[in-house]
């Protein structure tokens, strides 16, 4: 009889599911990855290796005119460079098969200035055969990184060295396996040996290399492959050399715009808002303070709380990590790097072990149904997701724990391959019936393929995120909480005598006053009249937080409860509203208050107080940094 009723009651459910309407999936808001960029972003972190000549020359930039007889590392073993790849998280590895100086790390036949004129194997090695075979060997991908530039062919910068670098390129294609990625630096041209020629040449760095037939070579020979350069088209470079993204990272470019050496590369840190071609960001960084190994970098190796740091904002800022081991001139990584590269990989396991929304589903404000339904977001399936229903751009998505716990980390990721949407998004956690915004040091504005905030630690029994506005209907596929214990990978507190600012002046005020908010001393205070504060910054310049000390004396005065901040271009025109809200609690906890809002360009800053603690006072300021 119990086997009956089992058999009844599943056969009624499939009844009722089969007369639930269908629910139409969301349609994509371009532009969209394409299923290679999407497999390429899920990678997160990879291993980047430099060696070359430049290793045993020590040079960063090699001129191109370094003796092959001095590249002989005796102990190269790139099964001990994968080994701790793998041990590290990574999960490919891109190769510098040639770098600036223009020397090759495989026996091609189109130069004599590579590894076939080397005492290494008795001019008889493979490096980057032997990598890819390693790679292979312990189940890691493989790509490699061909500089344009060339600071040894006399002939670069003249047409017959486009040729040369197209026959190089094929080279590594076709004869090394499949490959993830391949990399195209930025620098082309300048100062170079040429050859002997010992001098400065210059290259249309837009069209020089023909790079719409290099496309069309990749496409034939790996289709499969991610392309970087400044601009893309598979993946961008993002605007820096430290490791990080922009809290607020579009995975888009103007198609067209950005080219190899791209004056505004600082923008590449954000991406465009206004994009129409997606090519999201990869964040390139050394391990040690040079890209190629230096003896003397040994005792400066990035630690696990810094490299624990890069990873939540590259990775965790919507981008993929790029960590670069500077390969000794044994032929090995270095002990300390790879200790502390091991040891990160296994901080960010520990953080991030125990997801405290696993299998809860949340209450949301809107919800589109069918395959669409808030459970999506905790069901550990990265290809169902909640939305909402057609035009539905804000909603609020609440979880309730099961008790009281600690947290201070959350995960959340967008549905990509319908497109990237969240403009803008706050956490709130339950104080005990009242929702308190968890306190960050960054903006909250978009999420894409994955978003990762650390915040002050809050014990509640109640946690939310409220989406505020999208370019589309939301489509969010995954969220997790985590407390990851009390860490030292990132503060939330800034002493004012260590806050960074661009540089300013304050209309309105004698410079003996208004040092007194940059003077990196909280015991001075610059008092301001008037309805505002209008900053100028000197020139135009990329703006995303407000920081204010207010007075420290013991009555401290001139507190402001709630503002308004406006940016502007010029002087007359400072009308863009890029923040409202108060200060909470000033009265009685004058601490320092930090703004976050979406990077944007501006001269000046206008902080208008639309309440103060006591009406009538002077605006107090013991500090304010713009950053």
């Amino acid at each position: 009889m119990k086997h009956t009723n089992f058999l009844l009651t599943g056969m009624a459910a499939m009844m009722l599911s089969a007369c639930e309407p269908s629910v139409k999936a969301p349609e994509a808001i371009l532009p969209i990855p394409e299923q290679k960029q999407i497999d390429w972003q899920k990678m997160e972190t990879y291993a980047f290796v430099h060696f070359g000549l430049n290793t045993f020359n020590d040079r960063e930039w090699g001129y191109g005119d370094s003796d092959p007889a001095t590249f002989n590392p005796v102990k190269l073993d790139c099964e001990q460079w994968v080994k701790t790849f793998v041990a590290a998280g990574m999960k490919g590895v891109i190769f510098t098969a040639k770098h600036h100086d223009g020397f090759c790390l495989w026996p091609t036949q189109l130069t004599e200035y590579c590894i076939r004129n080397t005492p290494y194997k008795d001019g008889q090695g493979d490096i980057v055969g032997e990598l890819a075979a390693a790679c292979k060997k312990y189940g890691i991908k493989f790509a490699v990184y061909l500089s344009p530039w060339d600071r040894h062919q006399a002939n670069y910068a003249s047409p017959e060295y486009v040729d040369y670098f197209h026959k190089q390129l094929r080279e590594l294609m076709t004869n090394y396996g499949e490959v993830f990625e391949v990399w195209f630096d930025g620098a082309n041209g300048g100062d170079g040996w040429y050859g002997g020629a010992k001098e400065s040449r210059t290259i249309d760095r837009k069209h020089y290399y023909n790079y719409p037939k290099i496309y069309e070579m990749l496409d034939e020979l790996q289709p499969q492959a991610i392309v970087f350069s400044d601009g893309g088209p598979g993946c961008r470079w993002v605007g820096n050399e430290k490791g990080f993204a922009g809290a607020t990272n579009w995975s888009f470019l103007r198609a067209g715009e950005v080219f190899p050496g791209y004056a505004k590369y600082r923008e590449l840190q954000y991406g465009h808002a206004d994009g129409n071609q997606w090519v999201a960001a990869e964040c390139d960084v050394s391990i040690r303070p040079g890209w190629f190994y230096h003896p003397e970098e040994d005792g400066r190796v990035k630690t696990v709380d810094q490299l624990t740091d890069l990873y939540y904002r590259s990775v965790g800022h919507n981008a993929t990590l790029l960590l670069n081991f500077p390969v000794d001139r044994n032929g090995l990584v270095h002990p300390v790097d790879s200790a502390n590269a091991v040891d990160f990989y296994k901080n960010i396991q520990k953080q991030l072990a125990n997801n405290l929304l696993a299998g809860v589903v949340p209450t949301v404000s809107d919800e589109r149904g069918g395959a669409f339904k808030a459970k999506a977001m905790t069901d550990g399936d990265y290809d169902t997701y909640w939305a909402t229903n057609d035009g539905v751009v804000s909603a609020s998505i609440e979880f309730a724990l099961p008790q009281a716990t600690k947290v201070n980390r959350m995960l959340l990721q967008e549905y990509i391959p319908l497109g990237q949407r969240v403009k803008s998004f706050t956490v709130e956690y339950n104080n005990g019936g009242e929702w308190l915004p968890v306190k960050l040091n960054e903006e909250t504005t978009t999420i894409g393929y994955k978003r990762l905030l650390r915040f002050e630690t809050v014990e509640t029994d109640k946690i939310r995120v409220n989406i505020n506005d999208a370019r589309a209907c939301l489509t969010i596929n995954n969220i997790e909480a985590y407390y990851a214990g009390e860490t030292g990978d990132v503060s939330f507190e800034q002493k004012p005598e260590e806050m960074k600012s661009y540089p300013y002046s304050l209309q309105g005020l004698t410079e003996d006053e208004m040092k007194k908010a940059f003077d990196k001393d909280a015991g001075t205070t610059c008092f301001v009249d008037g309805d505002k504060l209008v900053i100028d910054l000197g020139s135009e310049r990329t703006i995303t937080a407000f920081h204010y000390l207010p007075d420290q004396s013991e009555y401290n005065k001139g507190l402001i409860s709630s503002y308004e901040i406006a940016v502007g271009v010029e002087e007359g025109a400072i009308n863009q509203v890029v923040k409202q809200g108060e200060f909470s609690n000033i009265k009685h906890n004058p601490i320092l208050q930090s703004v976050y809002f979406t990077p944007i360009n501006a001269r000046y800053i206008s902080l208008k107080p639309t309440k103060m603690v006591n009406e009538g006072e002077q605006m107090g300021f013991a500090e304010i940094a713009i950053q």
